[in-house]
């Protein structure tokens, strides 16, 4: 029996992840979105392409919950997207009442799911939907550090030549400018790219994938990216539906890890069908430890505004 994954937004990202994670055919997906027709028509689209790309999934698009009843999976993609010249951080209290209703909602009607955030400021996002939902930290998780490793991981291929399949990077940290790639643990076929690459090129590669959403925000003009964050979220779902447990760079509630407490924070996690099964606690440099606990505080000053009680 196929798995249940409710994804709520039916735009760019939340239509992205649907096609995604149906075509994969591990799972059924409803699309929720309060705009009508929207949900309902991208839905029955995708759905009909299942002959072609042999997939079996089911799809259903709705402007009601009721028919997520039961989902094993929810992923909250609703919320107004960033615009040129805004940060995350400016989405904060627009999409703060729409993430509360969206949890409030999934939790109704599918009480033991697991939730992945990917509405920005995305690590506020997560803490206000474990804050709302009251799940487990295991079960509520953010979409963060996939992508922004993936974006580290495209510049350095691009720089390289090579494919990116040979290179594991590690980005930590907060989702969004304060967010802390580590090139040291950084390889290309096992080898660090500090070995291969000048500081001075690193450097330049390390503030491109820190602006690295920003710049797809100034080319588009009237959105924000969703291939790339979308193909994320298919790979996170993997995990859990397949029990993979994966080691993938998420967004964790710590409770101490890294010496960082109480807020959700870009760390390397087992993910498997329980959702966050193990936080990969990785030995840094004082220098990367500071920028961590930056990024940290960060995010706590963001949580501290929407003064959740």
């Amino acid at each position: 029996m196929r798995k249940k994954v409710t994804i709520v937004g039916a735009g760019n990202v939340g239509a992205s992840c649907a096609q995604r994670i149906a075509e994969k055919g591990h799972a059924d997906v409803v699309l929720v979105d309060i705009i009508e027709g929207i949900p309902q028509g991208k839905a029955l689209d995708m759905l009909q392409s299942g002959p072609v790309v042999a997939s079996d999934s089911r799809l259903i698009g709705t402007n009601s919950y009721e028919e997520t009843q039961d989902s094993d999976i929810a992923i909250i993609t609703s919320g107004v997207p960033r615009k040129p010249g805004m940060s995350r951080d400016d989405l904060l209290l627009t999409n703060v009442e729409i993430v509360k209703g969206v949890t409030e909602s999934v939790m109704k009607y599918s009480p033991n799911c697991i939730i992945i955030i990917v509405t920005n400021p995305l690590d506020a996002m997560a803490q206000l939907a474990l804050h709302v939902s009251k799940l487990p930290r295991s079960r509520v998780i953010g979409m963060s550090g996939i992508l922004d490793t993936t974006r580290f991981r495209t510049f350095l291929a691009m720089e390289l030549d090579v494919s990116v399949e040979d290179i594991s990077a590690c980005v930590l940290g907060g989702h969004g400018d304060t967010m802390v790639p580590i090139p040291r643990l950084t390889t290309v076929g096992g080898v660090p790219v500090t070995d291969i690459l000048p500081q001075e090129t690193i450097d330049r590669i390390v503030n491109r994938t820190i602006k690295g959403g920003g710049e797809i925000v100034s080319l588009l003009k009237a959105g924000s990216a969703y291939y790339a964050p979308s193909a994320a979220v298919a790979q996170m779902v993997d995990s859990i539906i397949l029990d993979k447990k994966r080691i993938l760079p998420c967004a964790a509630y710590l409770e101490g890890e890294y010496g960082i407490e109480g807020v959700f924070v870009g760390v390397p996690v087992k993910l498997g069908m329980r959702g966050i099964e193990q936080i990969i606690e990785i030995k840094l440099t004082p220098e990367e430890d500071a920028a961590l606990k930056k990024s940290a505080e960060a995010v706590r000053e963001l949580v501290e505004v929407m003064k959740l009680r």
